[in-house]
């Protein structure tokens, strides 16, 4: 400032010798240089010193020398002999007045009236008086500051003013300060200094003779100071007195600039020291300035952006100040960026013949060793302009465009400043004003091209700027400005606002003089592939250009083939996953299917063939279509690469999900969520304990001693398990070689005797083989598992037959049905080619759709009078053929689940499923399934528990197995149900499927249907399964559905002839019993539909010449009063016998019995549960 222009302030030098106390230092100082620190001199000499060692008494003793030859020293001396107790009393209490009065200035209590001015006062006073003057006006302004509420105001003091003075004055306050702590806290008088005249030279002797207090002032006043300091009077003041504290001391400057970015105050002080700053090294490649202002602008806090950014702002809207730290921060960075241009630069556009010449003078190139504080300088301008809004002047503009269009040589910084000064362009063509600037421009950017083959092989990276520039042009010739600013945006590293509409030249200047689409297309496949492509490489690569001229369909359009390039680039790719790799897949399938226009549907790309795909799995030779051949897909380990890419997942990014979303779609059967929950089994942490067990030295068998051990299942059983267990050790990848001697082996466990634990070990090793090679181990299986007469036909089925016949697996050894580790297995294998047969189909659709239509349009040609046929029947018939295939799998299922007459003898006489529903409900605390794990008990000693009652039977384990297959397939497609339903099967196994298929309740929402149907045998075969359906599901549905049955029993007896009666009411009359058990309030319906049967059966008895039982009239007792009727078991018993011994007699003769048959069972059922 002026006004301080004149004044000396302390050095660095005196400074530093104050704060370290280095007494040879101060002995150095000058005496006007020492004349500034007396007052904390003196005090050091004269106070008792808390340090009592010799050193410091040494010291002292310099000190006083020093002292001694100084005149100032007495009067500071008579200055420290004050009672400053009395004077801290008196000063109290005149502010205490002062508060009291309101702030006016009155009557004081330190000063008595003045009767000249106080600076002649002041010159006439004893020290007492000085300090009392001194101490009254400094407690004014505090109070004035006080209670400005934030506004500056400048104090006319005469005090503080006087040169004369000044250091008479400093003293005083100074001793004040020391003396008075409490009454005068340093921060307080620092602020009250600012609003005086001289205030930041008496601010600087007062944080001089107290050095320690450097930073907490420094922090006080920029806490106090304003957001934007270059607005206001105050915050200038402010700014440089902080500046004049740190040129006293340096070491601290970039400490207080560092408050201030953490208060996001007075951004000037920032740039004010940053240009103070002179760093120990001068030649830094980025200079303290640009490092500042990029960090500030570029850096992750939001808040510090903005605040610096206003401050940019703002002091544009002022005019051209000299004396503005933005405007010495402008011309400092425009210095800069003049140092570092090529001293031939011009604007002077050369001609054609110049361009031969590198050594033009208007082109030399830009030194190596400013490139990189060239590419630092391009981004902090990008950040003022666009962050910040500054608006260039012409000089700045001119200066800019002439370093973005200088040629770095060919290293990895020149490659950056290239695609920064492109990037820099884009984001602000203005810069571009002159038609001169334009030709420069082109004439640059023509270099570019020319020179990005050698500046990517001398620089030695994978992402060039020759990258950047086909994208730019795919970019303008689809017209995705978007695209384009969000990769300017992208390189530049910070997010600018870019108007769409300012990138029309530019896009002009692209699209008809550089780059054509023709031109862009043929260059991109000529790039060479990124070696090792992975998401290491950054930047913008050949794969990003490749990506936007498929989703363009630029290749199809001019005919250039793409194939061969993204062949190679898939093969030079490494983990982990480049994130631009999987849509460029995505976006190739696309352009392989569908063709670029109706028009022209040949336009699609050309698919990599199999022979290549084969070479990559080191495989053969193979053809050349748009689908591949199932013999190709089956030598493709695919659930293997899954498991991979699961494992990898960070490395391979979206792959695993992209696979699993293609495998659920083209191969169900391998993502099966039985296997998902096996292979959580197989990878958990129990096998990863139990594979901790296999050490180095345990025993390896090979495949010819597990054939063997098979060969003597039965003599030598522990051998084979011995071998069995070791492999349940091995992981699923080392298991892969024993799967052809375990699978082709299995027909030999189907033997009698072999143990169970066997069994069990061969299912848990079959499943760990299921989740790697799933395929191929299913096609081995189905093979090992045929009957002995196709085993010696040698017939062997091929992965293909089995997915066009899933039926095959079910054609198996009938000693399977009764084996169910192996069972489980064969279910396993047919839901899976359930699931592969409907994916082939709808492949097969797919793939003969095209020829279908043309041999449509062929056929319609060839005989114009017929109707179309709907292109729908194709799909009719597929579905009907799957639910063909379902519905039979179901059959044979069920009908596996009836017992042989051999199980039902051991079932205890015939009881078949009937008894072993009732062996269920009479034990319910038994388990349906259980695991034999003695290895002495093989499946031919079982016998005993089967005669035992049949829980714990083969046949029973058999049995669950199937109904969890069939619970699945019912609730995968409920019209599964509906139509074995329909189709109908054996009435003894409706207590199984009821009770052991937990989704046969879908079976109520189409049973009135069922109803419906006009053969007998499904009315009949209704009304049975909804009975079970009532005990077993007591619903509301399930009752309304019972009464329409008991209605449509009631309808069918007036319609029915007497055969066709006797035929329906034999085998339903019992259901009406479950009916009334499960619904009470269904009693009297049921009553009166009994009564109405028997009503009719009777008449047609009476009109016989045969005299038999009076059975109205039973009934209509029965009815009216069942409490009545004695239900002793052996009257019971007797009707019963009654109507097996009239078994051969009349028809309605035996429906009567029956009737009377069902009054007594449902009275019986109602009597117990009452």
């Amino acid at each position: 400032m002026a006004d301080t222009a004149s004044l000396q302030f302390v050095s660095p030098y005196a400074f530093e010798a104050m704060q370290k106390v280095d007494v040879a230092r101060l002995a150095a100082l000058s005496d006007p240089e020492l004349r500034l620190l007396l007052p904390c001199l003196v005090r050091m000499a004269l106070c008792a010193p808390a340090d009592q060692s010799n050193a410091w008494a040494q010291d002292k003793k310099l000190i006083l020398r020093l002292l001694s030859g100084v005149e100032a020293v007495n009067s500071i001396v008579a200055l420290l002999s004050v009672d400053f107790h009395a004077l801290e009393q008196d000063a109290r209490k005149e502010q205490q007045l002062r508060h009291k009065a309101g702030g006016s200035n009155g009557e004081s209590i330190l000063v008595s009236q003045l009767q000249h001015g106080l600076t002649l006062e002041f010159e006439h006073s004893d020290p007492l008086r000085r300090l009392r003057l001194a101490l009254s006006e400094l407690l004014a302004i505090m109070n004035k500051v006080a209670d400005s509420n934030g506004e500056f105001f400048l104090k006319s003091s005469e005090l503080f003013e006087s040169p004369v003075y000044l250091e008479e004055v400093a003293d005083v306050l100074c001793i004040l300060q020391a003396e008075l702590p409490s009454l005068l806290p340093i921060i307080e008088v620092a602020e009250a200094l600012l609003h005086v005249r001289n205030g930041e030279w008496f601010l600087c002797l007062l944080v001089a003779n107290v050095p320690d207090s450097f930073s907490e002032v420094c922090r006080g006043l920029i806490k106090n100071g304003e957001r934007q300091d270059e607005e206001s009077v105050g915050g200038r003041r402010r700014t440089e007195a902080l500046r004049q504290l740190c040129q006293m001391n340096p070491s601290q400057a970039l400490n207080i600039r560092a408050m201030v970015v953490e208060e996001c105050h007075l951004p000037g002080l920032g740039v004010a020291l940053t240009l103070d700053y002179k760093p120990d090294m001068a030649d830094e490649a980025v200079s303290p300035l640009v490092s500042y202002v990029s960090g500030l602008l570029l850096g992750t806090n939001g808040k510090v952006r903005t605040w610096f950014s206003m401050f940019i702002r703002n002091g544009q809207q002022r005019k051209r100040e000299s004396s503005s730290v933005l405007w010495q921060m402008r011309r400092q960075l425009l210095l800069e960026l003049v140092a570092i241009l090529p001293r031939s630069r011009s604007t002077h556009v050369p001609n054609d013949s110049d361009m031969d010449s590198e050594s033009s003078s208007g082109y030399s190139g830009l030194r190596e060793e400013h490139v990189v504080k060239a590419s630092a300088l391009l981004r902090l301008y990008c950040a003022l302009m666009g962050i910040a809004g500054l608006r260039p002047t012409d000089e700045e503009a001119e200066q800019l465009l002439q370093l973005m269009t200088s040629r770095p040589p060919a290293t990895p910084a020149g490659v950056r400043f290239v695609s920064l000064s492109f990037c820099k362009l884009l984001a602000f063509p203005t810069l571009v004003s002159t038609p001169e600037q334009e030709q420069l421009m082109v004439m640059w950017l023509s270099w570019m091209i020319k020179e990005e083959e050698y500046f990517e092989s001398a620089a030695g990276v994978s992402a060039s700027f020759g990258e950047m520039l086909l994208l730019v042009a795919m970019y303008f010739h689809s017209n995705q400005l978007s695209a384009i600013i969000e990769l300017v945006c992208s390189t530049l590293g910070m997010k600018i606002a870019i108007k769409p509409s300012s990138l029309s030249k530019m896009k002009t200047i692209f699209t008809q003089e550089i780059f054509t689409e023709q031109v862009v297309t043929a260059h991109a496949v000529r790039v060479a592939v990124t070696n090792n492509l992975s998401a290491n490489i950054t930047g913008f690569l050949p794969i990003h250009c490749i990506y936007q001229l498929l989703r363009s369909r630029a290749f199809t359009k001019h005919k250039v083939s793409i194939k061969d390039w993204i062949f190679r680039q898939l093969c030079e790719t490494t983990t982990p996953l480049h994130t631009q790799l999987l849509p460029l897949i995505d976006v190739y399938i696309n352009s392989i299917l569908t063709p670029a226009s109706k028009t022209n549907p040949e336009a699609t790309n050309q698919p990599i063939t199999e022979q290549e795909i084969l070479n990559v799995f080191q495989g053969l030779a193979g053809k050349k279509p748009k689908s591949y051949s199932p013999a190709l897909m089956d030598q493709i380990p695919i659930k293997h690469l899954i498991r991979q890419a699961q494992g990898l997942q960070q490395e391979l990014g979206g792959l695993h999900s992209a696979l699993l979303r293609l495998l659920a779609t083209n191969y169900p059967h391998l993502c099966m969520v039985e296997d998902w929950i096996s292979e959580e089994e197989v990878t958990g942490t129990l096998p990863l304990l139990r594979k901790m067990l296999l050490t180095s030295s345990s025993c390896k068998y090979s495949q010819i001693q597990l054939r063997e051990a098979f060969q003597n299942v039965l003599s030598g059983g522990l051998r084979l398990l011995r071998i069995l267990e070791h492999l349940t050790l091995l992981s699923a990848g080392d298991l892969i070689p024993y799967a052809e001697a375990l699978t082709a082996s299995m027909g030999l466990l189907l033997e009698d005797g072999v143990s169970r634990r066997i069994l069990q070990t061969v299912n848990k090793l079959w499943m760990v083989l299921n989740t790697v090679m799933p395929r191929k181990l299913w096609v081995m299986t189905v093979n090992a598992l045929q009957p002995s007469v196709k085993l010696l036909r040698q017939q062997r089925y091929t992965q293909n037959d089995l997915m066009v016949d899933p039926l095959i697996v079910l054609r198996c050894d009938s000693r399977v049905f009764r084996c169910p580790p192996l069972m489980d297995i064969t279910l396993h294998m047919l839901n899976g080619y359930l699931l592969a047969s409907k994916a082939y189909l709808n492949a097969h659709l797919k793939e003969t759709a095209e020829f279908e239509r043309q041999a449509q349009t062929v056929s319609n040609l060839g005989l114009s009078g017929q109707p179309d046929t709907p292109e729908v029947t194709r799909e009719e018939l597929k579905n009907a053929l799957l639910a063909a295939q379902d519905s039979a799998a179901v059959q044979i299922l069920l009908e596996v689940c009836l017992p042989s007459p051999q199980e039902e003898l051991q079932l205890g006489g015939g009881g078949g499923a009937d008894s072993l529903l009732r062996s269920v409900q009479s034990a319910p605390g038994i388990p349906m399934r259980k695991q034999v794990g003695d290895t002495g008990t093989g499946r031919g000693a079982q016998g005993e528990r089967e005669a035992e009652g049949g829980l714990l039977s083969d046949l029973r384990e058999v049995q669950c197995l199937i109904c969890c297959l069939l619970h699945q397939m019912f609730i995968a497609d409920p019209n599964i149900a509906k139509l074995v339903h329909f189709q109908g099967y054996p009435q003894a196994l409706l207590p199984l499927t009821v009770a052991g298929i937990p989704s046969m309740h879908i079976c109520l929402d189409f049973i009135p249907e069922l109803l419906a149907q006009p053969q007998l045998e499904k009315q009949i075969f209704a009304i049975q399964l909804l009975s079970h359906l009532c005990t077993q599901y007591a619903l509301p549905k399930s009752l309304s559905v019972a009464r329409l049955a008991i209605s449509v029993m009631g309808t069918l007896l007036t319609v029915l002839t007497r055969a066709k009666r006797f035929a329906f009411f034999m085998p339903t009359l019992p259901c009406l019993v479950s009916f009334c058990k499960a619904f009470p309030p269904l009693f009297d319906d049921v009553m009166s539909l009994l009564v109405q049967v028997g009503q009719v059966s009777a008449a047609d008895v009476t009109t016989k010449a045969r005299d038999i039982d009076p059975l109205i009239a039973r009934l209509q007792y029965l009815r009216e009063k069942p409490q009545e009727i004695p239900l002793s078991e052996p009257k019971y018993s007797l009707r019963k016998r009654s109507a097996e011994e009239l078994g051969g007699a009349d028809p309605d003769v035996q429906l009567c019995y029956q009737i009377e048959a069902t009054f007594m069972d449902i009275i019986s059922s109602s009597t117990q549960a009452l």
